[in-house]
């Protein structure tokens, strides 16, 4: 914590945020990742806003989180279905939905962004939300790849943003990256830390560098395994086998580039080969960039590294 802990925040900033315990929460994005964490936030006994373009999306989301809150009363209310149905409309009552990202800011002590991974669109997205949020609100990215710095900076602030990473299936999922860039107050980055801790998960600590900690190793790991097959070194299923009972490991890496998606991966590394050329963990790989030019992007499009099943 000691690269937080030098910073000189202005008085105002770091008043703004003092003490705030983050009880209402808005949501911007309905897709799974989104709705995964208005989910977990509502199980928590927090008021949720979930936005997103059109009421289509949003019912789709909340019929997701039902379904999610199903399962999970299935498992913890096997014997007792009246109190699982019960735990369920009380979840629900905590999640309200909205089309005005702007309006549903004015009463938000956070405001977390799940959209697509695009940077201006994020940036453009916040500027608008900085006009409309009370000082007192912090804004939060969960951005897997893109600088928080950098969405951060279509803002006036700047100490009062980070980043919070959250993991696919969100409600299964025990980790939060929390992301500090060096203009976050410490106040908000420990409010982030409390916010995650609340919600059940365990949170780990991440300077604002390409990846944070989890990205940053599994996804050159996963590129290396496709060069490892590039130089003809070992085929995908030996690859695969190897690392699941070698290093016990649940998924190989082209299993699990299969299960993130190859157009996200290749994302990724574009965007850090871009600012990093010269790193050869960045560097390119024409089979994988074949795959996706071809549409085959994995799980989401039933062939990637491995074909149809």
């Amino acid at each position: 914590m000691a690269f937080f802990t030098h910073r000189i925040c202005r008085s105002f900033s770091s008043s703004a945020v003092r003490n705030v315990v983050i009880k209402h929460v808005t949501i911007i994005g309905g897709g799974q990742m989104g709705a995964g964490i208005a989910q977990v936030a509502a199980q928590t006994g927090h008021s949720v806003t979930l936005v997103d373009t059109n009421e289509d999306i949003l019912k789709k989301a909340v019929k997701g989180i039902e379904g999610s809150l199903k399962r999970v009363v299935k498992k913890k209310f096997a014997e007792k279905p009246e109190a699982g149905e019960e735990f369920i409309q009380k979840v629900l009552q905590n999640v309200s939905t909205s089309t005005d990202a702007g309006s549903a800011a004015q009463t938000s002590d956070l405001v977390l962004e799940a959209i697509i991974e695009n940077l201006k669109i994020k940036q453009d997205l916040f500027g608008v939300l900085d006009k409309a949020a009370p000082a007192h609100t912090l804004f939060a990215s969960n951005t897997s790849s893109l600088p928080i710095s950098d969405i951060a900076s279509a803002t006036s602030r700047l100490d009062r943003f980070g980043g919070l990473h959250f993991f696919n299936p969100v409600p299964v999922m025990k980790l939060v990256e929390v992301i500090g860039t060096p203009s976050t107050s410490q106040e908000t980055f420990d409010s982030l830390l409390n916010f995650s801790k609340a919600l059940g998960k365990t949170p780990v600590s991440c300077k604002d560098t390409p990846g944070f900690i989890v990205n940053r190793l599994l996804v050159p790991y996963m590129l290396e395994a496709v060069r490892l097959h590039e130089r003809g070194h070992g085929s995908k299923e030996d690859i695969d086998i190897a690392m699941k009972l070698g290093a016990g490991y649940p998924m190989g890496p082209f299993e699990l580039a299969d299960y993130v998606g190859l157009d996200t991966i290749k994302f990724i590394i574009d965007g850090w080969s871009e600012k990093d050329p010269d790193n050869p963990l960045f560097a390119q790989s024409e089979y994988l960039n074949r795959l996706v030019g071809e549409g085959k992007c994995g799980k989401k499009t039933g062939e990637g590294f491995y074909g149809k099943k």
